[in-house]
């Protein structure tokens, strides 16, 4: 799944911090016009969100779309629980791996695809301990620093 940068509304990259993201699957999103506009306008926040399994189906819970100023009193809740199409195998995997081996499913993005439809990226993650994100960041900063070494070394 490759998202271009021209259709990203949001994106979670607290959730790289905070978790081992294993597996990032593709779904769709119940949303009225009112939500769709402000989206289009590049209008929201999944920082805090995350998808939770009610009655055999997901949601995304706790995602913020700000009302769309020109939808007056046809607005919609802008932290509504919204409903994710995911297919039934692929819903069934997610719900056996939260329940069974202590996974949570997080938003890592929230985009348009080709066809201008509204998509989630949801993550399978597995979270981190503290040395973990030490660990994590000690990498990156020597993938950087060894980059720069690298670099000054050809000129």
């Amino acid at each position: 799944m490759t998202v271009s940068e021209n259709n990203l509304v949001a994106q979670n990259r607290r959730a790289r911090h905070d978790y081992f993201i294993e597996d990032v699957v593709e779904g769709g999103l119940v949303l009225t016009g009112s939500e769709v506009k402000s989206l289009r306008q590049g209008r929201a926040s999944i920082l805090e969100s995350y998808a939770a399994e009610e009655k055999g189906e997901m949601f995304l819970v706790n995602a913020h779309i700000p009302t769309y100023d020109a939808a007056n009193r046809f607005n919609h809740e802008p932290k509504r629980p919204r409903k994710i199409l995911l297919k039934r195998k692929e819903m069934a995997k997610m719900i056996g791996m939260v329940h069974r081996e202590g996974y949570t499913v997080v938003p890592v993005s929230l985009y348009f695809n080709k066809r201008g439809i509204a998509k989630v990226g949801l993550g399978l993650a597995k979270g981190k301990k503290q040395a973990d994100k030490r660990d994590t960041e000690r990498k990156r900063d020597w993938q950087r620093d060894k980059a720069r070494l690298l670099r000054n070394k050809t000129l």
